[in-house]
């Protein structure tokens, strides 16, 4: 129910490997922060925003539905309180769970994709409203709103009705398959939406530059070392696509996320890299190649809003994503079994354990996913350590 509250979970602990103390946020149930392209931290409050199926009356392992709702939780106090009550599922499938959340900074805003429809709710009235709802053989993706608050967008591709699941299940089928993908602009007030670029592939990843509302990103998505050329900037006025970072045979490019400042950051694996890691430790599709094994030296970049590459730093470590702190110069990762924090201030990245995370990477929400906070005093990720996935708050 709305406004449900529930006591504090926290507990600390000091790592095994670092001796570092970390913060468990939840235990009730299966609980996800949002996606690292995203940030569930208040940028205002110590509060984070995150989905958890506490409220379900269930008890469900993560890959087996689990009927998420939104929750907003107080940092200091522990406290959550229940943002969303959506209908109980009806059949065993995840309809009108929630996934695909996004906000404001400032958490008054919250999107966020439920069955066919994307949804808005307002943080500070209460009020939930309908955005865009799917009529036709698409599928939708993850919703961004635009910094003037005015509009979302996000992908929509063709159904081609391949089974999801854990460890990538459809991953490399949808690939190939897909040939109809569009993104769609739909106005925060309910007013209407247009398609603003269709193109021939599966698309996925959207994202508004933080600093610019006529510009985003997207991506072909696929298998990285299958996908020719991943990252593309879109231009929502002249409504045209132009790749960012052109590719060569030898990249394996994916992960990008939009740093505070209007950059696009990148992963540059190299070749055979497929940029998954299953719960066996190992790609979901180039099966032949390990996760930390490389060809060419992989390297990460950020590029500019025109598409050029203002910077490249070698990366000869492995992490399946990183997130920039607030200034670009601190990247924390999550390799196959930790946390790591890599400074790319000077000319070589150098790298140190911060601690372990113990997750199985057996679905996406039990994926580490770090994310810094708005001040970079703190990092938040998920782990399914113990069965469950839960909440993890570690200072860098």
């Amino acid at each position: 129910m709305i406004g449900s509250k529930w006591k504090s979970e926290i507990r600390e602990f000091k790592d095994d490997k670092t001796g570092r103390t970390i913060r468990q946020l939840t235990s009730t149930g299966n609980n996800v922060h949002l996606y690292f392209t995203e940030n569930s931290f208040d940028a205002n409050k110590n509060e984070i925003i995150f989905r958890s199926d506490r409220a379900s009356g269930e008890n469900r392992a993560p890959h087996e539905n689990p009927f998420f709702n939104l929750f907003r939780m107080n940092l200091d106090t522990g406290e959550s309180v229940q943002l969303t009550d959506e209908p109980v599922r009806t059949t065993g499938d995840d309809t009108g769970t929630i996934h695909s959340i996004t906000k404001t900074p400032d958490s008054e805003i919250v999107v966020y994709r439920t069955g066919n429809c994307i949804k808005k709710l307002d943080t500070k009235t209460g009020a939930i409203s309908v955005v865009y709802a799917e009529t036709g053989n698409y599928t939708l993706g993850s919703p961004s709103i635009a910094p003037n608050r005015r509009y979302i967008a996000f992908s929509r591709n063709e159904d081609v009705h391949v089974a999801d699941g854990p460890n990538y299940t459809g991953f490399k089928e949808r690939f190939y398959l897909i040939k109809d993908g569009r993104i769609t602009l739909a106005y925060l007030d309910g007013s209407g939406w247009f398609d603003v670029f269709k193109d021939t592939h599966q698309v996925g990843h959207f994202q508004f530059c933080p600093v610019d509302s006529t510009i985003g990103s997207y991506c072909h998505e696929g298998p990285w070392n299958l996908v020719t050329q991943r990252m593309w900037l879109l231009d929502f006025v002249a409504r045209e696509a132009h790749p960012c970072f052109r590719q060569d045979e030898q990249d394996s490019v994916g992960h990008e996320f939009w740093t505070r400042d209007g950059y696009l950051f990148f992963d540059n694996r190299g070749p055979g890299h497929d940029g998954t890691i299953t719960s066996d430790r190992t790609q979901a599709v180039a099966t032949n190649v390990q996760v930390n094994q490389n060809a060419m030296i992989p390297f990460v970049g950020l590029a500019d809003r025109k598409g050029n590459v203002v910077k490249k730093i070698d990366m000869p470590f492995y992490c399946n994503h990183y997130h920039a702190n607030p200034d670009n110069t601190l990247l924390v990762g999550d390799d196959v079994d930790d946390l790591v924090l890599i400074d790319i201030a000077g000319k070589e990245a150098r790298l140190r354990v911060l601690c372990q995370h113990k997750t199985s990477w057996h679905t996406q929400s039990a994926h580490v996913h770090p994310t810094w906070s708005w001040d970079g005093e703190q990092i938040l990720y998920a782990s399914d350590r113990g069965g469950k996935v839960n909440l993890y708050l570690v200072e860098p």
